[in-house]
């Protein structure tokens, strides 16, 4: 009996989750996921606030004059509304990261909606602006999503790097980085080391090989910027060629 309800349970994951997911990602339902502008590109960073890696991610991107993306957790937005507001005031663009740290996969329709809602209000209450963008934990889909992305941009990325894993290392992360620079690439971060499968000290190493990255004269001949901006340089620049 345990094996046959193992094998439901498998097969109910399979039909809500991961072929949606699939077929999400291969049509691009609402999806953006890299820009077309030869001299943008946009940093992303997922999982946060965290009350002590955020604020030092804050304060390099600052010194270094980079605009950012956040998609953040609802409930961390909840415990420190202080440090998205900051975000926001310092010019970085907020988006959601679910309620909860959790797959797709595993959320009823109505726990994901509420969810994602609830992620929104904290939001909206912390900076005074909605937003408008949604990146769902390990980029899982299900098949009530398409519901939720009526109200949201999704956006995923070009580049996942593997940056929660602290034995890639400093050196081999800015290695990584560095390969990833090109125009209209859209590179995942993680400032915070809580979720599963993550290392906690992970974003230290992120932070060390982030520095590394913004001194390196490649990367200082490409202008980074927010989401947004990076759509924007794609429109404006489909319109000019018309």
């Amino acid at each position: 009996m345990w094996a046959w309800l193992f094998v439901c349970f498998i097969a109910g994951i399979a039909i809500y989750g991961i072929v949606p997911t699939i077929i999400i990602r291969q049509k691009r339902v609402r999806l953006f996921r890299e820009g077309t502008a030869s001299d943008c590109l946009a940093l992303t960073f997922d999982d946060g606030p965290d009350p002590y890696y955020t604020p030092k991610l804050l304060d390099l991107l600052k010194k270094y004059g980079v605009k950012a993306t956040f998609f953040v957790v609802g409930r961390k937005v909840e415990r420190y509304p202080d440090i998205v507001r900051r975000m926001a005031e310092e010019g970085h663009e907020i988006g959601i990261h679910n309620y909860r740290h959790i797959s797709n996969w595993l959320l009823p329709p109505l726990w994901l909606d509420w969810g994602v809602r609830r992620a929104a209000a904290a939001i909206e209450r912390a900076t005074g602006q909605r937003p408008v963008y949604y990146r769902p934990p390990w980029g899982h889909f299900n098949a009530w999503t398409p519901i939720v992305q009526k109200r949201y941009t999704t956006v995923l990325w070009s580049h996942i790097l593997g940056d929660w894993n602290e034995k890639i290392g400093t050196m081999e992360l800015f290695r990584r980085l560095r390969s990833s620079i090109r125009g209209g690439a859209v590179i995942v971060l993680h400032d915070n080391g809580d979720a599963l499968g993550a290392d906690k000290r992970a974003p230290e190493q992120m932070l060390s090989a982030l520095e590394l990255l913004f001194k390196d004269e490649a990367a200082k001949k490409m202008r980074w910027v927010t989401i947004t901006e990076l759509r924007n340089v794609q429109t404006n620049t489909q319109i000019s060629a018309v």
